[in-house]
């Protein structure tokens, strides 16, 4: 059976014996890697697994007093070659790639001489895996991302993470790293705090990291250097999983499948061998390889990690103008969660206006406040927060914007507001500076229509929390020219967002489709269904939140403001809850302790024609995908791949789900609504 494939990039294990001081054998150095820098990160496919299991027979020939394993500049190993899963054929050929990943890793565990893992860099999945197969591992405190990513992209760790893991650091660590982390949008480790949990021996700083481990694991060889690990505690064991799958049932409602495998084999870990552990793990990878949560979590991946980097119709980046200085107009909650992201990405000076000085003070303090906060985390070094704070200012004088290559307002959701500001603005901000808007729901060009040069405006759409959520609709009014727009993206691009080009249309594609959705579970409470029956009825898809948690995060008020714009736009389509409005009249919160708030129970208003959970969850659905076909019809955005990625950056929507096109066209509703499907069949099994 050939387990190679033709698109893997292999990872070369290359070999070198190194003398270190006060050892009278040389140790056996293994690098990891690819022969590409650290973009094209080192992976495990079957070639690359040969090639480490033959330097590790190559390096044991040697009688080294040791062996290690390290990675190549900035990177370790970040896993398994995700390029060969779609194209494995049969179950047995699925087995045989657990089996593969076992085998060679456990020559390391196993190993009668002493290995390390020299953890230079990025360690991810498989990559971390065979770190823990060694005896000792240290890690570089430069480390970028360090995770068992598994279960986000709807597998489990293959390779004897789930054996390994919880009887090294104890099983509360082990769920956090294995499943509560991928499910939070795939969280990373810090490399102090996988120290902390017991993950490494020891912490270096890359300066001199590879020397530094060499000279400790020379002194553990010796003697004289003493590992001691905590015992792990197997009481709390049972424990920690019942409520771990009690979490999961409550998040997810059986959703995602790899989830709960992950959580067999954690528990499986207390007590089994490590070859009936390992056993279970490549029985879990063989099902779940076949599984549409995998096929749907290798179409999400690849979106975020190809697509959002070549943003579609994205003008040329020669294009765009220097920014040496930033505008804010408004110190609000945005305004100052705007100031503080520019000025931490670009590091040019930054300054904020408002009506008032206190509303300046206020701002610029948020902005020093957070600061302050990020070197107390350990974030920040104190030098440059001194230097962020230096260049963070505010007046209440908008002369101050004279100089300002880029100026974005975040004022009231008003158009009459924005014309205003805008039309004050230009007869201040140098000609070529550009103007953006961060509307969430207004057209930018009517919003430029009254200026002199409509052509430097652009919609520059965030999401809340700012720092969070790495979603940047950039929208193209239909002045807005190319070096305007080009500018935009490489500021996009320099904040770390992930940018998509969506034409001037109301709400964009995120809050149109969000304000659609939420629409449809509003009508049904309107028409008599029980709140908390119209609230469970997505349970089944596993969103990450419930719609009215979703309400409320984003306010009734901005959803009520944003409901109106679209219903002024697509009367047919989207009603006006009067029981929304109240709510957003009351100022009461929606919800108290995860229920409907009685006192806003009382409010509403509601018809005798209720609806089952299942018609419910129907109707958001059919909605959902008569409005994603009429904004690809209208062009808001270039493909289905990019309101795909749009709602998975935006929304949260599940990376086990692949989008929303895809899951309307697998569950057939696509077909059913518009007569057509948005996607090829398959597109969502291979990466495109």
């Amino acid at each position: 059976m050939s387990l190679e494939s033709p698109n893997e990039v292999v990872t070369k294990a290359l070999l070198r014996l190194v003398d270190v001081p006060g050892l009278d054998r040389p140790a056996a150095l293994i690098t990891l890697d690819n022969g590409f820098d650290h973009r094209k990160p080192n992976t495990f496919g079957p070639t690359g697994l040969a090639g480490l299991d033959a330097a590790i027979t190559d390096a044991l020939a040697a009688e080294p007093a040791f062996v290690a394993v390290t990675g190549k500049p900035y990177i370790f190993s970040v896993g398994a070659d995700l390029t060969g899963l779609p194209l494995i054929a049969d179950r047995d050929q699925a087995l045989e790639i657990g089996r593969l990943g076992h085998r060679v890793f456990a020559r390391l565990r196993d190993s009668a001489v002493p290995t390390f893992a020299f953890v230079n860099g990025a360690a991810m999945g498989g990559g971390l895996e065979l770190a823990l197969h060694c005896h000792y591992r240290t890690l570089s405190a430069g480390a970028a991302a360090l995770a068992l990513p598994e279960v986000f992209l709807g597998l489990v760790p293959g390779w004897g993470g789930t054996q390994l893991l919880p009887n090294l650091i104890g099983i509360a660590g082990a769920a956090q790293v294995v499943i509560q982390n991928p499910l939070m949008q795939n969280k990373m480790l810090k490399p102090k705090q996988a120290a902390e949990l017991g993950i490494a021996d020891a912490l270096f700083e890359p300066a001199d990291f590879l020397e530094r481990s060499l000279e400790w694991a020379a002194g553990v060889v010796r003697g004289e250097v003493e590992v001691t690990r905590p015992e792990v505690d197997r009481e709390m064991w049972d424990g920690v999983l019942y409520f771990a799958r009690k979490l999961l049932d409550e998040k997810l409602h059986g959703a995602v499948p790899s989830a709960y495998r992950a959580l067999d084999l954690l528990a499986l870990a207390k007590d089994a061998n490590f070859g009936t552990g390992t056993a279970a793990e490549d029985e879990a990878l063989a099902d779940l390889i076949f599984s549409p949560e995998l096929r749907s979590g290798l179409y999400s991946f690849d979106l975020v990690q190809r697509r959002a980097k070549r943003p579609a119709g994205a003008p040329d980046k020669a294009l765009a103008r220097p920014v040496t200085k930033v505008g804010v107009v408004g110190a609000g909650l945005m305004a100052s969660q705007l100031a503080l992201l520019f000025v931490r990405r670009l590091q040019v000076p930054v300054v904020l206006t408002d009506l008032d000085q206190a509303r300046v003070d206020k701002g610029v303090a948020y902005v020093h406040a957070e600061i302050d906060k990020l070197v107390g985390k350990g974030r920040l070094a104190e030098g440059t927060a001194a230097k962020l704070r230096g260049l963070v200012s505010g007046s209440v004088d908008k002369g101050v914007f004279a100089d300002a290559d880029f100026v974005i307002e975040a004022v009231f959701e008003d158009l009459a507001v924005k014309k205003q500001v805008w039309a004050e603005l230009e007869k201040i901000v140098p000609a070529e500076a550009v103007l953006a808007t961060n509307t969430s729901s207004l057209s930018v060009t009517a919003m430029a229509a009254d200026l002199e040069h409509p052509e430097r405006v652009v919609g520059f759409h965030f999401f809340n929390p700012v720092a969070v959520l790495p979603l940047l609709e950039i929208v193209r009014g239909e002045r807005t020219d190319e070096a305007t727009l080009a500018t935009a993206f490489a500021v996009g691009k320099e904040l770390r967002k992930s940018c998509v080009l969506v034409a001037d249309a109301p709400a964009f594609v995120v809050n149109r489709l969000l304000t659609r959705f939420l629409g449809e579970i509003f009508a049904a409470v309107d028409a008599g269904t029980p709140p908390e029956v119209a609230d469970t009825a997505l349970d089944p898809l596993g969103l990450p939140m419930r719609p009215l948690a979703l309400l409320q995060l984003v306010g009734p008020a901005v959803a009520y403001h944003v409901g109106g714009t679209l219903h002024a736009a697509f009367p047919d389509r989207f009603g006006v809850s009067e029981n929304l409005r109240l709510i957003a009249e009351s100022g009461q919160p929606l919800l108290v302790d995860d229920q409907v708030n009685p006192e806003v129970a009382k409010l509403l208003a509601v018809g005798d024609t209720p609806l089952t959970a299942e018609q419910v969850r129907q109707r958001a659905l059919d909605a959902l995908a008569e409005e994603a076909r009429l904004m690809l019809d209208e062009g808001v955005v270039a493909e289905p791949q990019d309101i795909d990625l749009c709602m998975i950056l935006g929304a949260g929507w599940p990376f086990h789900l692949g989008g929303i096109t895809p899951y309307l066209d697998r569950t057939g509703t696509s077909e059913r609504v518009t007569g057509r499907r948005f996607l090829p069949p398959g597109i969502a099994t291979l990466p495109a």
